[in-house]
């Protein structure tokens, strides 16, 4: 039931009623926003929602989607309490099952994470799998991963609750109503067009399910999402149920693909194919029509019948039973299954709340966490991970049905380190692909480009997982190369973006915390920063001359940054910005002998009389122009060589061939991390987050405080002023077989006292290393602390100073 007639305005205006718009209508309403509107085409819950099968899983080993689902197992059992609304929390806990040892090694890696977070995971053997469901066939499984306070939940119940304390709370909800347009205004506020007239407001949230790809239309734009069938049963009542009044542990089982439950007296079975997944609404491209509610599709039964065998193997009591409901309901799916939190790319004031594939799960975090995002500008953690714009442009459409019919095929598969899976690859490659590919590169992928990873001397194939394995000696070999006499990387799938104008240079220095070079070829490593102080961004800018200056970001950041700077431009100023990703490919040269390489193909100075670190210029390189920068993430003497993409190939075989005299070598992006880490040089999206300031990261001296202003210098200034209370740690671990790789938790005195955020292996210099926030009185050099890997604590201890070329002499170098 609506609550009211339609108003004339709101703050916000939420489209969609699952369980996502509502948690999101909820949260906004407790951190003091109640100028909000939600409106729903239907009723409540009546697209996913209400046929979700309900699960809360707490097993998950990504650490920040970990903490989005806790807050859920958090809330949902209080929300009865809190709003009088009946929600069927049955708190019964789950197990995942383990077939390979390899899935152990990551059971460590999620009870990890629950020692930071604060829920329980137990690794138990299958006598005690046994003990806990007396009913199960323990047959191929070598441990159980037990969650012990998670869940399920009905989903309509725990959505009608949080709709009930929104409402509570002075948030209003309009059902029955379809916005059919969305408009956005000169002012910049925009106008929602309904079937029952017009409203307008300052921020728009696409929560609309299944439609978020209709609705993000609306405005010009699109959105990553692909409907998938996703189908269980519900049996009749199991005479052991019956007879018992303890309810069995939710099991979660990659034998089969399938969870499987008890669901009152009865059982439930859901299923996630490995093969011939299918979408919804195939007819209409996978879009739903507008009139669509509670719609069911009919199962592939065949398809699904050997799976279900697989659970009565599993369940032998069930075998014989007869099924009395099935649901098979439209389920969305992102290219990497993480929900769209957040803004999207290109427009201001236009969130995405969406995308969810375990929406019930995730729902309630995901409203706490973009409501924070959307009222102070931050959210308190990470939100890289599931930013909207970490998809870029090309993603909609073939890209996301191939990964989406991937990651829900690769429900209950592990994805492993290393791992490369096949769907949707070659969105974006450079014409060195095929050239590279004979050479035995292996690529990995990053933002739909195709980039080096490593490249196999003799065919081998990565043994993938969480240790040391058969290919660590090669990438051993790689960095020794770079180290000892030179490399060549293609890094392409940098965002790059030339901005240009009399006011271009006022832009930049505005929106970012470093001071941008007066100095024709001046390059400066900078940060973008929220109204609070908290890191968004992170770019290297070349000035190419006093009115052009060339922007470089990481790959996923592309959109991203590109907002950054075109929301910044002012009324007026004269600055032009044009993306620049796909004209350029770029060429990383380093190594000791990189100088000597590339005088065979250039009639320009490369000493540092003419060419110094941290300076960049158009020079010609075997006969073609390039922009050459002096920098590297490596930590040698090198050049970037950003070359028209046209002559890439070129210009790679003619480095190549100069290069032979030195015995040139091709790496790839895991030595650069080896070799980064070395450097102690931070990383966007691990060390450099939305989770903290300058401060804490410990970037002060890119940080220029004579500046008049800048976006976030006063808070920064604030914190600089008051004592932190976490700080930024380099580590040297005395690990054995396994390295950092973040999320890890760090431990003092036995007791949990920070998290890792990245790390790797030191092939040069033999070290396990990696970066870690800690409580701030444990950040002094010296300070011996313990980081937990694979479920063994390993002696790490507090450096100051890159364990490479701490003085940065290689890099600079005349010779």
């Amino acid at each position: 039931m609506s609550d009211t007639a339609l108003p004339s305005q709101a703050k916000v205006v939420i489209v969609g009623g699952g369980v996502m718009g509502v948690s999101l209508l909820y949260h906004l309403a407790l951190e003091g926003w109640t100028d909000i509107l939600l409106i729903e085409k239907g009723e409540l819950t009546s697209g996913s929602t209400w046929h979700a099968a309900g699960q809360c899983p707490s097993f998950i080993a990504d650490y920040n989607m970990a903490k989005i689902h806790d807050h859920g197992i958090q809330l949902y059992p209080k929300l009865e309490e809190l709003t009088g609304q009946y929600v069927s929390w049955h708190g019964c806990g789950g197990i995942r099952f383990a077939l390979k040892q390899s899935e152990v090694d990551w059971f460590h890696r999620v009870a990890s994470v629950g020692k930071l977070i604060g829920f329980d995971c137990e690794i138990i053997d299958p006598a005690k799998i046994r003990q806990l469901n007396p009913h199960v066939n323990t047959d191929g499984v070598i441990a159980g991963a037990w969650t012990i306070n998670d869940g399920h939940v009905d989903p309509a119940g725990i959505t009608q609750a949080m709709a009930i304390g929104a409402r509570n709370l002075g948030a209003k909800i309009i059902t029955g109503n379809r916005v059919i347009d969305i408009n956005q205004k000169k002012s910049g506020d925009w106008e929602i067009v309904t079937e029952e007239g017009n409203i307008h407001c300052e921020m728009v949230v696409n929560a609309a399910g299944c439609y978020a790809r209709q609705v993000s239309q609306m405005v010009g734009t699109d959105s990553p999402i692909t409907n998938m069938k996703h189908t269980y049963v519900v049996t009749e009542s199991v005479p052991e149920f019956l007879e018992c009044d303890e309810e069995m542990p939710v099991m979660r089982d990659p034998y089969p693909s399938a969870y499987y439950r008890q669901e009152q007296k009865s059982a439930l079975i859901g299923i996630y194919e490995t093969a011939n997944s299918e979408e919804c609404w195939t007819h209409r491209d996978g879009w739903p029509e507008w009139k669509s509610e509670n719609e069911l599709f009919n199962p592939d039964f065949d398809n699904l019948l050997p799976f279900i065998e697989r659970v009565m193997q599993r369940i032998p009591m069930w075998e014989d039973l007869s099924i009395k409901r099935v649901v098979c309901g439209a389920i969305p799916h992102t290219p990497d299954g993480n929900p769209c939190l957040g803004p999207a790319a290109g427009l201001r004031n236009f969130w995405h709340c969406n995308g969810a594939s375990i929406g019930i799960a995730a729902g309630a975090g995901s409203g706490k966490y973009l409501a924070q995002w959307m009222i102070y500008g931050d959210a308190e953690i990470n939100m890289a991970g599931v930013d909207p714009r970490r998809f870029g442009r090309f993603a909609p459409g073939c890209f996301t049905k191939s990964r989406s019919h991937q990651d829900y095929e690769h429900m209950y598969a592990l994805h492993l380190p290393g791992e490369e899976r096949p769907a949707a690859r070659k969105a974006r490659i450079t014409p060195l692909y095929d050239r590279l590919l004979e050479q035995g590169c292996v690529y990995t992928e990053a933002n739909g480009w195709e980039r080096p990873k490593w490249f196999s001397p003799d065919g081998r194939q990565e043994q993938a997982g969480f240790r040391h394995n058969n290919i660590f000696d090669v990438i051993g070999d790689e960095c020794k190369a770079v180290r000892e006499r030179v490399g060549l990387l293609d890094l392409s799938s940098f965002a790059k973006y030339d901005v240009a104008g009399k006011d271009a240079r006022s832009l930049l220095n505005r929106i970012s915390a470093n001071t941008i070079s007066s100095r024709n070829g001046g390059i400066c490593l900078t940060h973008y920063l929220s109204p609070t102080g908290r890191i968004s961004g992170e770019s290297t800018i070349t000035r190419l001359n006093e009115e052009q200056y060339y922007v470089l970001s990481g790959a996923v950041a592309e959109d991203r940054d590109f907002d950054t700077l075109k929301q910044g431009i002012l009324d007026g100023e004269d600055v032009q910005l044009k993306n620049v990703s796909d004209d350029y490919g770029v060429l990383v040269l380093a190594g000791p002998h990189s100088r000597n390489v590339l005088s065979k193909l250039t009639g320009a100075g490369l000493d540092n009389l003419n060419f110094r670190w941290l300076t960049g210029k158009e020079i010609t390189v075997a006969g073609c122009q390039v922009r050459a920068l002096r920098v590297n993430y490596v930590g040698e003497l090198g050049w970037e060589l950003h070359v028209p993409m046209a002559d890439l190939l070129h210009v790679y075989d003619a480095l190549w061939a100069a290069g032979q005299e030195f015995n040139i070598t091709n790496f790839g992006t895991y030595a650069v991390n080896s070799m980064r880490m070395e450097k102690a040089y931070k990383g966007w999206g691990s060390e450099l987050t939305n989770e903290i300031t300058m401060v804490e990261a410990d970037l002060m001296r890119f940080f220029a405080d004579k500046k008049d202003h800048f976006t976030g210098k006063e808070a920064t200034l604030n914190v600089l002023e008051n004592s932190i209370a976490e700080q930024i740690v380099y580590l040297e671990v005395d690990s054995s077989d396994c390295d950092i790789a973040g999320g890890e938790p760090v431990f003092a005195d036995g007791n949990p006292v920070g998290v890792t955020t990245s790390g790797g292996y030191g092939h040069t210099t033999r070290k396990s290393l990696g970066f870690a926030y800690v409580a701030a009185k444990y950040a002094q050099a010296g300070t011996q602390l313990f980081v937990e890997l694979l479920g063994k604590q390993y002696r790490a201890l507090v450096i100051n100073n890159p364990v490479w070329d701490p003085e940065s002499i290689r890099s600079r170098t005349d010779a």
